[in-house]
């Protein structure tokens, strides 16, 4: 743990079996504004978060006894609001999908720039941010006028999205749990209601990366979205699947 630093930095927990890297991106992040925790497996990570949860963690996927993927599922379901970015040996698709699918909001491939590792965070916490971004609110206007939205929530079906507060409501006014790249795939669509959005659309202005055309994140984030959002997530209502080009979010 980098000491001496200010507690109103950004907490980022380094969860990685190479005591190497751990030293280096503890050194590398403290340097540019950061507190740093390190952990060399699940066990003692899990250790940390308990004290206090990190704004964000990295975690390497492949550790010995319990991996990275099941940490992921564990911080995702008992601190949801963490942000998380995996990292991955290059070439290992399936290991990316399953992190994905589990919620993680980015992953980098090993070997990686640390420039490059280092904007990908910065780009997770600002997605984390509660704070709503100023551009865009035409749009934001547009879809409340559209989809029925109350202020600055929008109506996802019998749900709200709370473009304020970053959150996703049930009919009742309790919160559903959603990671921050669901956010900002929901706020994509409230900005484009009953329009058909490519793939290609939705990886450029909600996911903040580079991308291949065998990457499959967003059809696996859409899935989670109509679980939470649809009265039958088989037959969706709400988001909609247009056969060759995307996604669409239906108003009425």
């Amino acid at each position: 743990m980098v000491s001496g630093v200010p507690a109103a930095r950004p907490v980022v927990l380094v969860v990685d079996d190479e005591p190497e890297l751990r030293t280096l991106l503890g050194e590398y992040f403290g340097r540019h504004g950061f507190e740093v925790r390190t952990a060399p497996e699940a066990a003692s990570a899990r250790a940390l978060v308990a004290q206090a949860a990190p704004d964000l963690a990295i975690l390497d996927v492949n550790m010995p006894g319990e991996n990275g993927l099941s940490l992921a599922r564990w911080l995702r379901e008992s601190h949801p609001r963490v942000g998380l970015v995996m990292l991955t040996t290059a070439g290992e698709a399936v290991d990316r999908i399953v992190g994905l699918e589990l919620g993680a909001d980015d992953y980098v491939p090993k070997p990686f720039e640390m420039r490059e590792l280092l904007a990908r965070v910065r780009a997770v916490l600002r997605r984390t941010s509660v704070e709503a971004p100023s551009s865009g609110m035409a749009g934001t206007a547009m879809a409340q006028a559209a989809s029925g939205a109350d202020g600055q929530r929008v109506r996802f079906g019998a749900c709200r999205l709370d473009l304020d507060q970053r959150r996703l409501l049930a009919a009742d006014d309790t919160e559903i749990e959603i990671t921050a790249a669901e956010f900002d795939l929901l706020a994509l669509l409230a900005r484009n209601p009953n329009r058909p959005l490519s793939r290609d659309q939705i990886m450029e202005q909600a996911h903040n990366r580079g991308w291949d055309v065998f990457d499959r994140s967003i059809d696996l984030r859409i899935m989670r979205l109509r679980r939470k959002i649809e009265r039958n997530p088989d037959r969706p209502e709400v988001i909609k699947t247009v056969r060759n080009v995307g996604y669409v979010f239906v108003t009425g």
